[in-house]
This record gives structure tokens, C-alpha cells and sequence, in this order.
């Protein structure tokens, strides 16, 4: 497993980052403690969760995650030191309105409520999930800022976040003397580029943020399941997924996939990570698991070095402009 430094901070990750948002929702607790174990095995040392996953299912309350995460540390041999818990906070996680966003009030009660489900005294990276319109970024960061300081949180990131805001971020850090946001987590794949790569690349690149992609295999488009004039498959995810990527562009970086991963004895997931990880800004590419085998599969796309005519051909197969 490679390790790369988190944006300009001085902690190492690794390269591939354990994502858990199915957790509770198509990964049961037995399977996900699996995976996590797994994981550690395999050399991972970094694992994304958030407050809300996974709210959106059946009879779940939220908070899911990060209680298997809590559990399975408990009872684990894995020190805390040796692992990097990211976690998120801004969504509804109640009825009343102070239940969500990212005022002060919320983020105090969201940081201790994700303290207490994930069984530890400190969080290593907390991330503000998506922006509140309706609260100034100085009540955030000062507040974010505070927890810091209490020992509560260790380094900030934001997720979600426009080129813009992130830098009017910045910005306000700097001006006031308050912790900054060292990473950002867009939604980044061979197939979702244009956003990321437009604006916030070079703003991260400028900045020193980290970037820490989630969903690089395109909600799972990119992993070979998906074919042209071939069924949908029993996927939570495939409607969703069809009607964002199954089109010609999408079909023929499948295929690129396909072709530039038989030099490598790999399969299409594993060389879209490759691409991903080959991005320089890219600190960790954020991957799920519903079993030891599917992480197993993934993880080996961190170990694929892409040449740089591989990878021009896939830049080209969805080049934007």
C-alpha cells in the first residue's frame, strides 16, 4: 500500500481509503466488521464514514456507520493511533430544525454525537459534508476552529464544496488565525471529471488542499457490470447509475478501461482507481466494500502505475472542454 501525505499537512494516508456508506444499508455488521479487518490487513489506515449513513434506508436512524466502526474498534486488536477515522457532519439527523446544518449549535452536538458513536475521544479528519447556505462560514470555522482546539477534532475538511467557496474558505482561516480546511472530497471518476477538474483542481493544487475523491468508479458504472446492450444488474444503485453514465461516451471508457487494464493483468475497477490515484492532487480515492472479496479486487488498483500514454488515452476517451 502506498501512503501520501494529506494536502500539505504533515499526516500520511493511505492511498486507498475504506468508505463506508454502505454500511447498515447493503453491508450487514458481520460483513462489515470483515471488511474493515480486511482493510487493515491489506495496509489501509484511513476510513471515511459520516453522521448520516445510513439514514436513507429502511428503519435507520443515521449514525449506522460510525456505531459499526465504534463496535468493531472496540473489539478489535488495531490500536487507535494506527488508524485515521474521517468523519462528516451537516445533515438532518433529527426532527427539529436545529438537528442539521452547520451552525455552531449543530456542530457541537454533532461532533460529541459522533464521538460517542464511534467509541474514541478524538476524530482525526472532520469534514463539513455539504455548505449551509444559511450560515456564515465564520460561525463554521470559528466553531470548527474551537473544536480543534479542544482536542475534539485534529484536522478539517469540507466535501461538496465549489471552487469558489472553498477559497472565500481559505480565506477567512487565514484572516482570522482559524484551523483551515486541509482536504476536500468532490465526486471525481474518469466518467464525473469536468467539475473537479475545472476549478477545483487548480485551487487545490494552489492551496495545498488535499483531495480525497469518493464514488471513483462512477457509483459503480466503471466496474465491468455495466455493458452495452446488456441487462441492468440487481444493483441499489443502477437506476441512478443508468441514467447518469450509460451512454456512448461512458460505454467507450469502459471499454478504454478494459484495454489499457489488460496490460496491466488488471480488471476495469481497479485501472479506473489507477487513474484516479495517477491525478498528483489525490491524496486518497475513497472506495466501498460490501465483502472481503470486492476490497480486495479494489485495492489493487492503488497498485497499478498507469504509463503516461495509458493515461492520456483515458484522459482523451472523456476529455471535456
Amino acid at each position: 500500500m502506498e501512503y501520501r501525505r494529506l494536502g500539505r499537512t504533515g499526516l500520511k494516508v493511505s492511498t486507498i481509503c475504506l468508505g463506508t456508506m454502505q454500511f447498515g444499508w447493503t453491508t450487514d455488521e458481520p460483513n462489515a466488521y470483515a471488511v474493515m479487518s480486511r482493510a487493515i490487513e491489506l495496509g489501509c489506515n484511513f476510513f471515511d464514514t459520516a453522521d448520516v449513513y445510513s439514514r436513507w434506508a429502511e428503519n435507520n436512524p443515521g449514525g449506522v456507520a460510525e456505531e459499526m466502526i465504534g463496535r468493531w474498534l472496540k473489539q478489535s486488536s488495531i490500536s487507535r493511533q494506527e488508524l485515521i477515522i474521517a468523519t462528516k457532519g451537516r445533515g438532518q439527523m433529527g426532527a427539529q430544525p436545529t438537528n442539521q446544518g452547520l451552525s455552531r449549535h449543530h456542530l457541537f452536538n454533532a461532533v460529541e454525537n459522533s464521538l460517542r458513536r464511534l467509541q474514541t475521544d478524538y476524530i482525526d479528519l472532520y469534514q463539513t459534508h455539504w455548505p449551509d447556505e444559511e450560515t456564515p462560514l465564520e460561525e463554521s470555522l470559528t466553531a470548527l476552529n474551537d473544536l480543534v482546539r479542544q482536542g475534539k477534532i485534529r484536522y478539517i475538511g469540507c466535501s461538496n464544496y465549489p471552487a469558489w467557496l472553498l477559497m472565500k474558505s481559505l480565506w477567512i482561516s487565514e484572516q482570522y488565525g482559524l484551523a483551515r480546511f486541509d482536504t476536500i472530497q468532490p465526486h471525481y471518476s474518469l466518467v464525473h471529471r469536468a467539475e473537479f477538474e475545472r476549478e477545483l483542481q487548480p485551487a487545490c493544487q494552489d492551496q495545498g488542499v488535499g483531495v480525497i475523491p469518493y464514488s471513483p468508479l462512477g457509483g459503480g458504472f466503471l466496474t465491468g457490470k455495466y455493458r452495452r446492450d446488456t441487462p441492468l444488474p440487481e444493483s441499489a444503485r443502477a437506476q441512478g447509475v443508468q441514467r447518469r453514465y450509460m451512454n456512448e461516451q461512458g460505454f467507450n471508457a469502459v471499454d478504454q478501461l478494459e484495454e489499457v487494464g489488460q496490460a496491466h493483468g488488471a480488471t476495469i475497477a481497479q485501472t479506473a482507481i489507477a487513474w484516479v490515484l495517477a491525478n498528483p492532487t489525490v491524496s486518497s480515492a475513497i472506495i466501498g466494500a460490501n465483502n472481503i472479496s470486492q476490497l480486495e479486487d479494489t485495492v489493487k488498483g492503488g497498485e497499478i502505475r498507469l504509463s503516461t500514454e495509458e493515461k492520456n488515452a483515458l484522459d482523451k476517451v472523456t476529455a471535456w472542454s
